[in-house]
């Protein structure tokens, strides 16, 4: 039995349930919290003072909380962490040992629709044309199925493979606790920040980058021709380093660049290369104009 979806064991699944749950995010972490539906997941993450992320996290909204997916390897610290914070807030915060996350690869263009043996659907609103992703139980899974969710997913490689070429950067593979700004990983793009909430640990900083237009770095995806491999942590050289490798799958790998070095190397008509290989750079619309603006004060 094929399958649309990829299991996801190295996900882990938070739960934040009570009365206070929306108002303690609120004040916490970057995404807006507001007019928000059950059903609808948000992207965002929580961060240190400096402004570095921490963990950002996919955030579905449930009747009785929110339900926050999250890398596995941070799951407890972060948890830990958000205890700390809630001090006298009626929120109670689990790491649910028993769900399990699943991820589609194809495009959401109908939106959520029922995945069999899933508790909880929902659509990854990072990706421009959406993905499904789903919660569910070993219980569940089993009556449904009869075996386990391995054994009927997707290969791993092809969800990494997928979220590659759509431009996700995900912790973990393409960054660690505290190394990166939100920007870093393009967060801003998409919709993981909003800075006009009234307040979230590390504001000061992200909207300080964002006024005064110092965002030097984005993770892009990149990509040699179709008969070579690239590897991450290869430098991306144009002729000197402008970024390296986080992650890659094939012939296409995500990179963070320094922006500022970027424009004037194409504005130099530099050929960029990742260990020899001739690569192409992807750029969103979105970019163009930080590009020009580096250019333009050079």
């Amino acid at each position: 039995m094929s399958s649309p979806f990829t299991y996801l064991p190295h996900r882990a699944v938070i739960s934040l349930t009570g009365p206070d749950t929306i108002t303690l995010l609120e004040r916490l972490v970057t995404n807006n919290t507001e007019n928000w539906r059950p059903g609808e997941a948000r992207y965002g993450a929580l961060l240190t003072p400096q402004g570095k992320v921490i963990a950002d996290y996919l955030a579905l909204r449930t009747a009785d909380g929110v339900l926050l997916d999250v890398d596995q390897d941070i799951a407890e610290a972060f948890a830990k962490r958000l205890k700390m914070f809630r001090l006298r807030s009626a929120v109670e915060i689990v790491i649910e040992q028993n769900l399990f996350v699943i991820a589609g690869t194809d495009p959401a263009a109908h939106g959520v629709r029922p995945v069999s043996g899933a508790r909880f659907v929902f659509v990854d609103p990072r990706y421009p044309n959406g993905r499904l992703r789903a919660f569910a139980t070993q219980e569940d899974w089993a009556a449904w199925y009869g075996y386990h969710p391995a054994e009927w997913s997707r290969p791993l490689d092809v969800y990494h493979a997928d979220r590659i070429a759509q431009g996700i950067p995900e912790q973990g593979a393409d960054f660690e606790t505290a190394s990166v700004f939100p920007s870093d990983i393009n967060m801003d793009q998409f919709d993981g920040v909003d800075l006009k909430k009234g307040c979230f640990v590390g504001q000061e900083v992200v909207s300080r980058m964002h006024r005064r237009g110092t965002i030097r770095k984005r993770t892009l995806m990149i990509s040699a021709a179709a008969n070579q491999s690239l590897e991450a942590g290869s430098d991306v050289m144009a002729p000197a380093v402008i970024g390296r490798t986080t992650s890659a799958e094939g012939h296409a790998a995500l990179a963070l660049l320094r922006v500022d070095r970027m424009a004037k190397a194409e504005a130099a008509k530099s050929a960029i290369t990742v260990d020899d290989h001739l690569v192409k750079i992807e750029k969103p619309d979105w970019l163009q104009t930080e590009m020009t603006s580096f250019v333009a004060h050079d």
